[in-house]
């Protein structure tokens, strides 16, 4: 299995696009209130706007990254144990097939001494 230099493949992404269409409105918002100014020109009430929302979205960005790296480390111990479950099963049926053929051996030989204590008896 090729280690694959991304962090998140294609599936793990369309999982997280839920959270692009929030951090989307709100840099659309922080780029509007940065150019635009709607509320006049009071510095403290600006930066106490900017800071609610910037700290928004970036306590949304990090969770973001930090559940999509659960989501991809969780395909891939799945992935892993799917692995294993085929191997122990192909094993598992090597070890079967085996054992079958032990105990036909095992029954031919019974059958044999079988035979021979009868021809002895007569």
């Amino acid at each position: 299995m090729p280690q694959e230099s991304r962090t998140f493949d294609r599936e793990t992404l369309l999982d997280l696009t839920v959270n692009a269409i929030p951090l989307g409105i709100m840099l659309f918002f922080v780029v509007l209130f940065l150019v635009v100014n709607p509320f006049g020109t009071d510095l403290a009430a600006q930066a106490i706007q900017m800071t609610i929302v910037i700290v928004t979205f970036v306590a949304l960005f990090i969770l973001t990254y930090v559940s999509g790296k659960a989501i991809s480390e969780s395909e891939k111990e799945l992935e892993a144990m799917q692995g294993l479950e085929a191997v122990s099963e192909s094993v598992g049926a090597e070890e079967v097939e085996a054992a079958e053929e032990t105990e036909a051996e095992a029954d031919d030989e019974v059958e044999e001494a079988e035979a021979g204590a009868e021809e002895t008896e007569e």
